[in-house]
């Protein structure tokens, strides 16, 4: 997932950041409520997890105001708050859940999961492509019946692709899904992870699942 985290703590904000990046989702972080507006607006996002006391208003405005805007993304408050005021006030102004700190970073785990299945059409937790499986939620991947491990970034590109299957992809799409904003988008490293990932799921089985499509990007499908 491409996760907006929107915390203006930086100790905190920097272990959620490396704790989400190493399950393998893309995380842009903001310190305050104009910079968290901005990225939120002009950004494409799977979740935005959106601390409630920021620097230059609150997080319940901004809330309000990405709704203004028509943006649909789902958004997770996170606040030492715990009174049942604030908790209804976050879901009055569009949030889609609430999470008080202190909290298990497991439980945020799982609600950004779910959270990030939420779409026009939901997908279910376990997407199957040809003889693929791949269990979204808890990152395992059977291929004719034989389990396959992958790392988290080869998940991440795994997710992408099953989610957008028969569909052409472009390399920008891609590294939005799989990487931060710090990724450059001119080394080999989406090639490097494509070949690994084509290894561990195509290459001794048929049909073949991951093509790439010269100029234009990859496409997913038997």
């Amino acid at each position: 997932m491409r996760i907006l985290l929107v915390e203006d703590d930086p100790e905190l904000g920097a272990v959620l950041e490396a704790g989400l990046a190493e399950q393998g989702n893309a995380v842009v972080r903001a310190g305050t409520l104009a910079e968290g507006r901005e990225r939120a607006v002009l950004g494409s996002f799977d979740v935005v997890v959106l601390d409630v006391m920021l620097p230059g208003g609150s997080g319940f405005d901004l809330c309000r105001e990405l709704r203004a805007r028509g943006i649909g993304t789902p958004i997770l408050m996170l606040t030492a708050r715990d009174a049942l005021d604030d908790r209804v006030t976050g879901l009055d102004v569009g949030a889609d859940d609430y999470l008080t700190k202190p909290f298990a970073f497991r439980e945020l785990v799982a609600r950004l999961r779910a959270l990030g299945r939420r779409r026009p059409t939901p997908l279910p937790d376990i997407v199957r492509v040809a003889d693929l499986e791949v269990d979204l939620a808890s990152h395992r991947v059977r291929r004719a019946g034989q389990a396959i491990e992958v790392t988290a970034k080869e998940f991440a590109l795994l997710e992408f692709f099953v989610t957008h299957r028969d569909v052409v992809v472009d390399r920008a799409a891609i590294t939005a899904h799989v990487w931060d904003e710090n990724h450059d988008p001119f080394t080999n490293v989406l090639e490097v992870l494509v070949r690994r990932l084509r290894r561990k799921i195509d290459d001794a089985f048929e049909p073949k699942l991951i093509h790439t499509l010269r100029g234009s990007g990859y496409r997913f499908g038997a």
